[in-house]
């Protein structure tokens, strides 16, 4: 082995070591601002407030821009609207959330959701904010609000 074949394996090795060492480095900074983005995204953390949208078992309106809807037995998440909607607070309207891709919520982006009334008339509904209650809210919200 000539002094040629020496210096490529040093500079490949070297050149190895830096693509993992930085490829590491990127890894590491995803990581850390994984809970500054689920935070900016409406959630303390992506983990803690996501669901599956078959777990969801009903909504009630409290106002134009503000909708409650039930996950599960006892989880309860306030969404936000962008815009208010009167349509929300009539009476046999539905709420329609199309599925596009992954079945899991975790943010106001995952969802797609549309008011309805039985005609088939749909209004867009933009969630700004998606927060999930604590029991003790979720608890003191009255008896219309609660879904």
């Amino acid at each position: 082995m000539g002094w040629r074949d020496v210096l490529t394996e040093v500079i490949l090795a070297n050149t190895l070591k830096t693509l993992v060492l930085g490829a590491a480095a990127a890894g590491l900074a995803v990581l850390a601002a994984w809970p500054a983005a689920a935070e900016q995204m409406g959630g303390s953390s992506a983990a803690a407030s996501c669901f599956f949208v078959t777990q969801w078992q009903g909504w009630r309106a409290a106002s134009p821009d503000v909708i409650y809807i039930r996950v599960g037995v006892n989880d309860i998440y306030r969404l936000e609207l962008s815009t208010p909607s009167a349509s929300v607070l009539q009476a046999n309207m539905h709420l329609v959330n199309e599925v596009r891709g992954s079945n899991s919520i975790c943010s106001p982006v995952d969802f797609d959701l549309q008011i309805s009334d039985q005609h088939g008339f749909r209004e867009p509904l933009i969630v700004k904010s998606m927060t999930k209650l604590s029991p003790q809210e979720a608890a003191a919200l009255p008896a219309k609000f609660k879904p």
